[in-house]
C-alpha cells in the first residue's frame, strides 16, 4: 500500500501518464467535505479541474438526492453520472434537461422484515426511511443533513408498509461497538447495510453498493476497469475502493476501509482528495 505525500507515486500517477480518460468515483462526506459539512477552497478548486480536465468524474455517496446536488454544483459538475443513496439511486446530469439531471436508475425494497428486526433488539433506535418518490419519513422528528428534505414524522406501522430506496437506523444510547454487535445478533438478509462513524445504519436492497451502481455506469461509459479510481473514507466506501483499479483511502478512514485501499491520502481536514484529484490532471 501506498501513503500519498506531495511527491510523485506509483498508482495514481501512472493512471496519469497513461493519457486515459479516468472515471474517478468520489464519496462526499469525509472526502469532499468535512464533517461539519465544508468544502475546503483547495478540495473544491482541485475538483473542479479534475471536471474541466474532461474525467468521467462521478459522485458516489450515501446521501440522498438533495443533498447530493449542492455538492455536484459545488465542483462544477452539470454532466455525467452520480450514485446517490449508497448506490441505490442513480442520476444522470445534463444542463439540458429542466431540472438539470433525470433518475435513471432506482433500486427499491420491502423494509419491513429489517425494520421489525432492528425495533426488537434496538427499541429505543430512531428511525427514517426515504421511498420511492423521494420523501423521507421518520420516528422520533429524526432528522439529518444527508437526508436533503425535511423529514415527514410518522408511526412506524407507516414505515412498514412504505416502499424504500434508504433506511436509516440512529441510536443515541448506544456506542457504535454496541450498535454494531446488535446488528450482527440480528443477522440481517435481503438487505445490504453498512454501519457508520457512530451508532449509525445504512440501509438498501440487497446486492446494492456504491460499487454496484458504479459498475454499470463503468459498462454504460465503456471504461476499462484499471482506468477507475475511487476516493472515501467510510464502511459503505469499502465495496467501491476493493471495484477501483486503484482506491484511496482518506487517512482518517478506519482500518477495515485502509485494509482494501491501494492507497492512503491524508485526512479530511488536511485536504487529502485535493492531493489525489491534482494528481490527476
Amino acid at each position: 500500500m501506498t501513503i500519498l505525500t506531495g511527491t510523485s507515486v506509483a498508482g495514481i500517477d501512472d493512471q496519469r501518464n497513461l493519457n486515459h480518460k479516468l472515471m474517478i468515483a468520489l464519496d462526499v462526506d469525509g472526502t469532499l467535505v468535512d464533517h461539519d459539512g465544508h468544502m475546503s477552497p483547495s478540495v473544491r478548486d482541485a475538483a473542479r479541474a479534475v471536471v474541466a480536465h474532461g474525467h468521467d468524474v462521478l459522485i458516489a455517496t450515501g446521501r440522498s438526492l438533495n443533498a447530493t446536488l449542492p455538492i455536484i454544483e459545488q465542483i462544477g459538475l452539470d454532466r455525467g453520472y452520480a450514485v446517490c443513496c449508497n448506490g441505490g439511486v442513480t442520476l444522470r446530469l445534463d444542463p439540458q434537461l429542466d431540472t438539470g439531471y433525470e433518475i435513471i436508475h432506482k433500486a427499491t425494497f420491502d423494509p419491513a422484515p429489517a425494520l421489525m428486526a432492528l425495533r426488537e433488539q434496538l427499541p429505543s433506535a430512531k428511525y427514517a426511511l426515504e421511498d420511492e418518490d423521494g420523501n423521507f419519513l421518520s420516528t422520533e422528528r429524526f432528522q439529518d443533513a444527508s437526508f436533503g428534505v425535511e423529514a415527514i414524522g410518522v408511526d412506524f406501522q407507516t414505515m412498514l408498509d412504505a416502499t424504500a430506496v434508504r433506511v436509516v437506523v440512529f441510536s443515541s444510547e448506544n456506542t457504535a461497538e454496541e450498535f454494531s454487535t446488535a446488528i450482527r445478533k440480528i443477522g440481517l438478509s435481503g438487505v445490504t447495510y453498512s454501519v457508520g462513524w457512530t451508532a449509525w445504519l445504512d440501509i438498501a436492497a440487497a446486492g446494492v453498493t456504491k460499487a454496484s451502481a458504479l459498475e454499470q455506469l463503468r459498462q454504460r461509459l465503456g471504461t476499462h476497469p484499471r482506468h477507475t479510481v475511487a476516493v472515501g473514507d467510510g464502511r459503505n466506501d469499502i465495496e467501491m475502493l476493493s471495484w477501483a483499479g486503484r482506491g484511496v483511502a482518506m487517512g482518517q478512514a478506519p482500518e477495515e476501509v485502509i485494509a482494501v485501499a491501494d492507497e492512503v491520502t491524508a485526512s479530511v481536514y488536511d485536504d487529502g482528495a485535493a492531493l489525489i484529484l491534482r494528481r490527476l490532471v
